[in-house]
Parts: C-alpha cells; sequence; structure tokens
C-alpha cells in the first residue's frame, strides 16, 4: 500500500488520467445500461378454452378435460395446471417451469390437444393460447355531476382514441360502465 501511495505522489498526472479514465469509462457504462420502468417479463401461463354449448360441467370434464389431462401428463417443461369446468366451457391454466422456453411448451400442449382422439360433437375448436403479460401503467377515471351516460361514454371513446395514436401505448381498456342494451316495446 505505501508503494502505491509513493506512486501516486511522484507522477500525480497518472492519478489524473486514471482518474479521468474511471468517470469516462463510468459516463459510457451508465449510457448503456438498459433501463425500463416495467420490466419485460416473459409469460409462463398457457391457456387451453374449450366451448361446449349447452353442456354441463361434468360432461365437459368427463368428455374434454380428463381427455386433455391425459395427454398433458408427462409433458417437458410443464410445472402444473389446473382446470376449471363450468356449464359451456372449461379452461385449463398451464404454468410453465422457470427456465424452459414457453412457446416450445405451447407447441407441446398444441400436440397434446391435437393428439386426443375424440372429442364430442358440438365442441367448437379447442383454443390453445400463451397468456399475454399486461403491466397497468395508468388508470384514468371520468365522472360528471348531471352529466349523462351516454356521454361520459362518446367522451372515453375519444380518450381512447386519442391515446391509441401515441407512441408507445400498445393497448387502452375501456371498462366500468354497463353494457348498451336495446329495449323493444309493443
Amino acid at each position: 500500500m505505501k508503494r502505491l501511495i509513493e506512486f501516486f505522489i511522484k507522477y500525480p498526472v497518472g492519478v489524473d488520467t486514471l482518474l479521468i479514465g474511471f468517470f469516462f469509462f463510468g459516463w459510457i457504462s451508465y449510457n448503456s445500461l438498459n433501463t425500463t420502468f416495467f420490466p419485460l417479463v416473459e409469460s409462463r401461463l398457457i391457456t387451453v378454452t374449450a366451448v361446449y354449448p349447452g353442456a354441463s360441467p361434468e360432461e365437459i370434464e368427463e368428455g374434454v378435460v380428463n381427455k386433455i389431462e391425459q395427454n398433458l401428463k408427462g409433458l417437458t417443461g410443464v410445472e402444473q395446471y389446473t382446470s376449471v369446468s363450468s356449464e359451456n366451457a372449461a379452461t385449463i391454466r398451464i404454468e410453465v417451469l422457470k427456465g424452459y422456453d414457453t412457446d416450445l411448451v405451447l407447441e407441446d400442449v398444441k400436440n397434446a390437444v391435437e393428439r386426443v382422439p375424440s372429442f364430442p360433437t358440438g365442441l367448437e375448436p379447442v383454443r390453445v393460447s400463451k397468456q399475454e403479460n399486461l403491466t397497468l401503467a395508468m388508470s384514468i377515471a371520468l365522472s360528471g355531476a348531471g352529466v349523462d351516460l351516454v356521454s361520459l361514454k362518446q367522451e372515453a371513446r375519444r380518450i381512447e382514441r386519442e391515446l391509441r395514436l401515441k407512441d408507445g401505448i400498445s393497448k387502452v381498456t375501456l371498462g366500468g360502465y354497463p353494457d348498451e342494451e336495446i329495449e323493444i316495446a309493443l
């Protein structure tokens, strides 16, 4: 340590050069850092959706879900899967193990669903998709005293159109108001 201090006292220009070098390379490193406010996270969820109009949950469970789950057993990269059968539809949610490519597991799941020998007649085509990760960046609420719902919806749609024109905004979702109904009275 003593030699190092003696060297710096003997050659002060070397110290200045070293200090300027540290600042220069530090500035370059700082500017080349990749930073995001919302980090991109690869989705690890795959959803299998089966719609069977007019079927009870038991019929969907026996005729669709059990057959798909039999083919999902033993797939590489699948951590776990859960299924929900309800009236007219069923959803199977598949979680991919960390470190596995979700797109490759998605192809394996699609192949497993296609290997099912027979589905009940009347079943709509089974959809297999990777669940999209959405990050909520902003929430806007519109309200007004004495303003009717139609005017608020029109203003919300105008704001939605303006937001979609902005760079960096990929998805805008409107919600919180009832669906429009058409009433025919005789």
